[in-house]
């Protein structure tokens, strides 16, 4: 019986594990299945758990659960552990090995594929797409986004109808959310804005250089229209001189985060009203309670496609959701050169989605999912009297 040893890496969604899970029972009655425990700092400190069957039931008890029940987060390989590991596979008789990730995860493994080759040890490798940032290349989505931006048009709309009901304490407030390099995330912002009223009154994203001009005649209209502004921002935005607001950089990799507040501080000083800034946080990838029905549904697909996929010998690949029919939203698996998607880089939100919002949500409503109940209008009436607020 052949052995197939799983892992998870990078940051986790609300369906990482119902990725999992999908490719567990496809498998679980002709392989011996091992799980790697951290991502790839367990492969590199050989720290795997055995299938053993009350191992698996526990592992399948999680497919509605978020996070990565095996671990997950980010390890920097060196050549010495690539090497390392392909010798820890041949010595354990690994046949098999699969990890569910996003473009860090399938550079990495892509690179122990090649190491493998290099050895002359047979080793089949399946990669299994996840991301919230959705700039995985050569898929049409990727399992985790779905709900994250379901999240984030959600909570975007519920703030809106929040500061309203404070705009005579607080006028204006900046919204940060994940996404990186790309705007995948921040545009689905505004999926669910229905009256003029509501927010999002600004997007930015990191596509784009930000216009601080732009952005303060936005948020000056709003609030002299209606009293309050709601901006969004996403992480990668380049703010002064084409740079991105980072935290930290940790194994060569920045940390991004804090430009909401960069835009706070702006915004308070041009401007005669009171600005809060919000990082939405992890929530985005984790929140259970609003994850998407369609996004659950893919990322256990994607699992079994990947199981299913591993009995017919396919190898080196990488398991991707293609869109066949735009006007009745269906979807086919297609393999992917795990290569082909592990030197390709960020996918980058395209001109004609930044370009055309409403574009942009008739391809995204089916993968959120529904937009739960309309709201009404903020306001019995619309409009509000002008009044100066910029400083002086």
């Amino acid at each position: 019986m052949k052995r197939v040893a799983i892992g998870q890496a990078g940051g986790p969604t609300s369906v990482i594990n119902a990725t999992l899970v999908g490719l567990v029972k496809e498998l679980m009655n002709d392989y011996k299945i091992s799980f790697i425990l951290n991502g790839y700092d367990g492969l590199v400190h050989e720290d795997i758990m055995e299938g053993t069957n009350e191992i698996i039931k526990w592992v399948v008890q999680h497919e509605h659960i978020p996070g990565a029940c095996l671990g997950s987060g980010r390890y920097l390989m060196s050549e010495n552990e690539i090497t390392g590991i392909v010798n820890f596979l041949k010595r354990e008789n690994i046949n098999v090995l699969v990890f569910i990730g996003g473009n860090g995860t399938m550079e990495a493994l892509h690179k122990v594929d090649l190491e493998a080759t290099r050895q002359g040890y047979e080793l089949q490798v399946i990669g299994l797409p996840k991301t919230v940032d959705n700039d995985i290349n050569y898929t049409d989505h990727a399992p985790g986004f779905g709900s994250a931006a379901k999240y984030v048009a959600h909570t975007t709309r519920d703030l809106s109808y929040d500061l309203r009901s404070m705009k005579n304490f607080e006028q204006v407030r900046i919204i940060e959310t994940m996404g990186r390099n790309a705007g995948w995330l921040t545009a689905a912002s505004g999926f669910l804005k229905k009256h003029e009223e509501e927010g999002p009154h600004f997007i930015a994203l990191p596509e784009r250089q930000l216009s601080k001009e732009k952005l303060l005649d936005a948020v000056e209209s709003a609030v002299s229209r209606h009293g309050y502004a709601i901006a969004v921002v996403s992480e990668g935005v380049l703010w002064d001189e084409g740079h991105q607001v980072g935290k930290t950089i940790i194994n060569n990799r920045p940390v991004l985060g804090g430009i909401s507040t960069e835009v706070e501080k702006f915004l308070s000083e041009q401007l005669n009203v009171e600005v809060r800034s919000d990082i939405l946080g992890m929530n985005q990838r984790c929140f259970s309670s609003l994850v998407s029905e369609a996004d659950k549904k893919e990322a256990y697909l994607t699992g079994a496609t990947g199981g299913r996929w591993i009995k017919q010998e396919f190898s080196s690949v990488v398991v991707t959701i293609q869109r066949s029919d735009e006007a009745d939203y269906k979807i086919q698996m297609k393999p992917i050169a795990l290569k082909d998607v592990a030197v390709s880089g960020e996918r980058l939100m395209p001109d004609y989605f930044i370009d055309n919002p409403k574009k942009y949500y008739k391809w995204l409503s089916p993968i959120i999912d529904g937009s739960g109940i309309t709201y009404p209008n903020l306001s019995p009436k619309n409009g509000g009297e002008k009044k100066k607020l910029r400083n002086n």
